[in-house]
């Protein structure tokens, strides 16, 4: 296998989705060297949803079904996992993901939750947990557990100040920024009114930050999470600098929600805590609106920015 070390990797998602088109109205937007990109795809997918300006490489992924946008099936769900198989071998740079369905990889069977659990399947050694982090410009949402229903969440101290820790030095390493400021959001309304609405705060995040404290994470107490992105929110249309580095959620929507709400398609879903980060865009399939050519291919142009910087 040739040496993609150097190269930002981008794979196109479902076959019957809106990821190829996105993906080749993103690089033909961008204009980016061909020595810089490889797609991770299939050639006659790619033809069928338009042309790319440039002569990228593909490494090329067997689909033999039919392309039919907009549906659900199996074969779309195999191509999307062994898309996302051949980019975790080939060891880039960088990763970039286009949307898949869920629902079409369990029909494939393979049962993941989502492309961060593959990726953390092929990618993860040593223990290595992968997280979702959502960024758009500086304010940054880090999500405690990922997809899975609200009454199956189960978080622990530990898990908290494992995920906290490992937020740190990700920080550090990729942000440059030494000692972040981190705002954790309460579980229940209101942080829980001292035990009143739950006591997930008493039980398990007030002990978590006493000792992330001790090991010098600026981290606060568990904040009421419907005030607490107001001003991140209000800063972002302003373009003025958000209060904290990241906050951290402790639920899928309770971070998505604001993030997505202010950023839209400027919303980057970020991969971290394996050796290559990944980037996606933050929405789906969208195949209601496949195979039509009026995809919006923001997402994706700021999904690959964010691994150009």
């Amino acid at each position: 296998m040739s040496n993609y070390n150097d190269k930002i990797a981008i794979t196109t998602g479902d076959p019957n989705g809106i990821g190829a088109e996105i993906t080749i109205k993103a690089l033909n937007r961008l204009d980016l060297p061909e020595d810089k990109i490889v797609l991770v795809s299939n050639k006659r997918i790619l033809d069928f949803y338009g042309n790319l300006k440039r002569n990228y490489e593909i490494v090329e992924v067997s689909y033999d079904g039919e392309i039919e946008a907009g549906k659900v099936t199996k074969a779309a769900g195999e191509f999307s996992y062994q898309s996302l198989k051949k980019v975790c071998e080939m060891k880039p740079k960088a990763i970039v993901t286009a949307p898949v369905a869920k629902n079409a990889l369990h029909l494939a069977g393979h049962i993941f939750n989502g492309q961060t659990e593959i990726l953390q399947n092929f990618l993860s050694h040593n223990g290595q947990l992968a997280e979702m982090l959502f960024v758009a410009r500086d304010f940054r949402v880090l999500l405690l557990t990922r997809h899975c229903a609200l009454k199956e969440i189960n978080l622990t101290k530990e898990i908290v100040e494992e995920k906290v820790l490992n937020l740190q030095e990700f920080f550090q390493k990729h942000f440059g920024i030494d000692a972040p400021k981190f705002a954790l959001c309460g579980f229940n309304p209101h942080s829980g009114e001292d035990g009143i609405l739950g006591r997930e705060e008493i039980e398990i995040l007030n002990p978590a930050v006493k000792e992330l404290r001790k090991k010098g994470i600026n981290i606060t107490d568990p904040l009421p999470a419907d005030t607490l992105f107001v001003k991140a929110g209000k800063g972002f249309f302003n373009e003025e600098k958000c209060p904290y580095d990241c906050y951290i959620a402790n639920y899928h929507d309770q971070g998505l929600i604001p993030i997505k709400t202010v950023a839209g398609d400027e919303t980057v879903n970020m991969t971290i805590g394996l050796d290559i980060i990944r980037t996606s865009p933050g929405h789906g399939t969208a195949f209601d609106i496949s195979g039509k050519n009026i995809a919006s291919e923001e997402g994706m142009v700021s999904a690959i920015k964010a691994v150009l910087k």
